[in-house]
């Protein structure tokens, strides 16, 4: 039986994918534990391998050899499918493209993935988290009509609406200005606050990364430093 306090694990994982010149090796013998409700933030230079130790923790990748459980549950051999209805309402992901259905509103880009998953009160509940995110006066614009800073704000209320466990975000405030990224990151570390959901961050911004509770550092596809940073700044403060 898994700990219920561990929102991901991961042991001994080796990422290896083939090219023209032979197999190349992404991640070798990553072993972490992150406790429920911990912020974490991966760092690191190009190329070291933080995105992708966020996907094979989130099942968007497989992992060569090694074992992964998030949220209680081993996801190591899960296949595409089964993977896809484990992430659903228990893992949400935020990109530094924001993915949104461009002939979709914001409210629909929130709505419609809960509604797929069965959830009764999916447009309310995407109503009140556009309202959380401060696009309640937006919900009718569609992703054309919207400023990237708020088109990620509607990609995070997505992420945000199936209450999940752990919140995955690779570069959640790569395609923004200071100011609007400044703004995600309050919201980000804000609701995970709220919400208890675990926060598993791919940045390589330090003043972001320094808000994390954790800073785990990759190069070369291994950890090289993992430390527990001060307590955040209180949002707002200067």
């Amino acid at each position: 039986m898994q700990n219920p306090q561990v929102a991901i694990s991961l042991s001994e994982v080796h990422l290896q994918l083939a090219s023209a010149a032979g197999p190349v090796h992404i991640l070798n013998g990553i072993s972490l534990v992150v406790p429920a409700g911990q912020s974490v933030a991966l760092t690191g230079p190009s190329g070291s391998g933080k995105s992708s130790l966020l996907m094979v923790a989130a099942g968007l990748e497989r992992p060569t050899s090694g074992r992964i459980t998030v949220a209680g549950t081993d996801i190591t051999r899960m296949g595409e499918d089964a993977a896809a209805r484990f992430r659903r309402g228990r893992v949400g992901i935020v990109f530094q493209a924001f993915h949104l259905i461009p002939t979709m509103t914001a409210l629909e880009n929130v709505a419609v993935p809960l509604e797929l998953s069965g959830i009764a009160d999916a447009w309310d509940r995407a109503a009140a988290e556009l309202k959380a995110v401060g696009l309640g006066d937006r919900s009718t614009h569609y992703p054309g009509q919207l400023s990237g800073g708020e088109q990620q704000r509607v990609a995070l209320a997505r992420a945000l609406a199936p209450r999940p466990e752990v919140l995955f975000a690779d570069e959640p405030t790569g395609n923004l200005d200071s100011a609007n990224g400044t703004a995600i990151a309050d919201l980000m570390f804000a609701l995970n606050a709220e919400r208890g959901a675990t926060l598993f961050l791919v940045t390589h911004e330090e003043s972001l990364a320094r808000r994390c509770q954790r800073v785990v550092r990759l190069q070369n596809g291994k950890i090289v430093s993992d430390a527990f940073s001060a307590p955040p700044a209180p949002i707002g403060s200067a």
